[in-house]
């Protein structure tokens, strides 16, 4: 079924590409031709170790830090009201609103980069992870307490466990807006990434490089993705959750 999706999307690339021409749309053929290209001086190449390096530090820092948050939050009544008023005022302004503020903060080094991709991703995680643990049935608590469990046992044997979907369905929704990101960072301040090679390309007038960029992006994320839900369902396998 892939196989005969993949041909039909294809399909009708193709005709678009000859009702509209390459000025507008670049063919496959011409697509492929431009990667080559692009792959041969190691342009492709570069772009797109670049582009996965930064969305995968900026991603694992952004769960790394709300998984945490998010357990904390769900747990404890007084940090949840001290934090929720930022999260929910922080969440709403886009990465792309603080690209020029990172940059003249942090240069145009990778920091930049990863710093608005964290951005992306760590409310989505947070959020996610909150919704777990307030989703809990009180009465599970409860009765692990009146056996005698601390604070850490609660969390580690019943919290955690009833959490872990939660997380992962937060960390696959924050890794897909990371991608959204990193064109809006790297078109602005940067000279190597998927993002830059797609503004490099329409500045030379290069539509099929354009194409080349675009789609390499969403090869990327599906790799990404897949690894991510291979990976997860092991996790999620002992609880009885498929992805």
């Amino acid at each position: 079924m892939y196989a005969i999706s993949v041909a039909v999307g294809i399909g009708v690339w193709q005709l678009l590409a000859m009702r509209y021409g390459s000025a507008l749309v670049a063919s496959p053929a011409q697509t492929v031709k431009a990667a080559k290209e692009l792959a041969s001086d190691g342009t492709l190449g570069n772009s797109v170790i670049a582009s996965g390096r930064r969305i995968l530090i900026g991603w694992g820092l952004g769960v790394a830090v709300g998984v945490p948050v998010g357990l904390l939050m769900g747990r404890l009544p007084v940090i949840r009201l001290l934090l929720d008023p930022y999260i929910e005022f922080f969440r709403f302004i886009p990465p792309i609103a603080f690209v020029t503020l990172a940059v003249v903060w942090l240069g145009i080094g990778e920091s930049s980069k990863i710093v608005l991709i964290f951005y992306t991703s760590v409310f989505i995680v947070t959020l996610n992870t909150i919704a777990g643990v307030l989703s809990i049935d009180e009465s599970k608590l409860r009765a692990a307490t009146s056996l005698g469990a601390n604070r850490w046992q609660v969390m580690r044997s019943i919290v955690l466990p009833a959490t872990v979907p939660h997380i992962v369905t937060g960390a696959r929704l924050a890794m897909g807006n990371s991608f959204l990101t990193i064109v809006s960072a790297e078109i602005v301040a940067a000279q190597v990434g998927l993002g830059a090679l797609i503004w490099t390309s329409r500045n030379y007038g290069r539509i099929d490089w354009v194409f080349v960029g675009i789609i390499t992006l969403g090869i990327l994320g599906f790799v990404f993705d897949r690894v991510l839900r291979i990976v997860s369902s092991r996790v999620l396998r002992r609880y009885g959750v498929k992805l």
